[in-house]
């Protein structure tokens, strides 16, 4: 897989992940499923539009996540 995404969650990353994080992740993501580093200009927009959304999904899944034995619970469980 991709060697240079991280684990965005405690305690791996001593920190809630920022925007910043999770798009370098998404972005690591399409460029080693597309295989292209940067995309030509035709396909730049698909290519955006995939890191966008996978940067979606990301945030999604890290505020629902649940770490057992952390005090953080999932979004939706916060008052």
């Amino acid at each position: 897989m991709c060697r240079s995404i991280k684990t965005l969650r405690p305690p791996a990353l001593p920190h809630e992940a920022t925007e910043e994080d999770v798009r370098a992740a998404a972005l690591q993501y399409v460029r080693k499923v597309s295989g292209f580093r940067t995309p030509a200009a035709h396909n730049r927009e698909v290519f955006e539009r995939a890191v966008a959304e996978i940067a979606e999904a990301t945030r999604e899944l890290l505020a629902g996540i649940e770490v057992r034995g952390s005090a953080r619970r999932p979004a939706e469980d916060v008052a």
